[in-house]
């Protein structure tokens, strides 16, 4: 798939002054005006870090690395560096009490060679992580940035009620591409933007082995199946192989319940999210 058509550009300078804009409004319409958010030392934390300080200022900005003992060190290294470089609070909160007291409870969960167990330890620990950045929202009455991107939602590339959690997400219509030019034109530290993604759930993971192709060759189609709405032949004369377009186009479909609220049975008259509907912003 090398003569594949690019991955979407991104207008970084308009972006930015958008979801700058964007935080600092949705913020105070519900009546905060301070942030918490989990600070991986990945390049997604470390935009929306760098995004919220300038939507709220960083003594408004709560960052929170949630290491467990199994992660990699280079993760809070880089987690710090972040933090230094927006000009936030770290706080720095071990998961591995909460999450040992789980698996000690599910010895199933303990052969790591097995990857439905990598699964759902890695759930585990994504869901114990929000449920730290949850509590310190409610302790500090701030709202949880959610740090998701588009090619990850799409995908559903994501914990549910986990990493995909958030009040406000600045990022999930950019794809992982445009992640990288925003960042780059914010000022991310180099070691963060070229460290290969990854969600540091087992040691050696990275998001593209897992995934099993290149963000950039993933944008590239998401961007002209989705944002254009190509057809399948147009695809197919642009250069993308059936296989990549099928089993992308597949896994768009069958995680579209983790995009959306929850699904209710009809049984009334007006039913949540079906008939009763209204904007996030209804009466303000």
């Amino acid at each position: 798939m090398s003569a594949l058509p690019p991955p979407p550009g991104c207008n970084v300078e308009l972006t930015k002054r958008v979801l700058v804009g964007f935080l600092r409004e949705e913020t105070h319409r519900v009546g905060m005006t301070r942030a918490v958010l989990g600070l991986s030392g990945g390049i997604d934390s470390a935009l929306v870090i760098e995004l919220a300080v300038r939507a709220l200022g960083p003594e408004n900005v709560l960052a929170v690395a949630m290491p467990y003992r199994e992660s990699h060190p280079d993760s809070l290294l880089l987690a710090r560096e972040s933090a230094q470089h927006a000009g936030v609070e770290l706080e720095v909160a071990d998961i591995s009490p909460m999450a040992d007291g789980y698996l000690e409870n599910n010895p199933d969960l303990d052969d790591k060679s097995l990857e439905s167990v990598r699964l759902r330890r890695g759930n585990v620990f994504s869901r114990l992580r929000m449920t730290t950045l949850y509590d310190r929202s409610a302790k500090l009455g701030g709202l949880v940035f959610g740090t998701s991107n588009k090619t990850e939602l799409m995908l559903g590339y994501g914990t549910q009620h986990g990493d995909m959690a958030s009040g406000i997400n600045p990022i999930g219509d950019l794809y992982k591409s445009q992640v990288v030019a925003l960042s780059r034109h914010l000022g991310v530290p180099s070691e963060i933007i070229d460290r290969p993604p990854s969600a540091d759930l087992w040691a050696g993971q990275t998001d593209e082995d897992e995934l099993g192709f290149t963000y950039d060759s993933i944008d590239a189609l998401l961007f002209r199946l989705i944002d254009r709405r190509e057809s399948r032949e147009s695809l197919i004369e642009q250069g993308f192989q059936a296989d990549f377009i099928d089993t992308i186009s597949k896994r768009v479909r069958i995680n579209q319940y983790k995009r959306r609220p929850p699904l209710i049975a009809k049984v009334a008259a007006r039913t949540v999210n079906l008939d009763y509907r209204y904007a996030r912003d209804w009466g303000t």
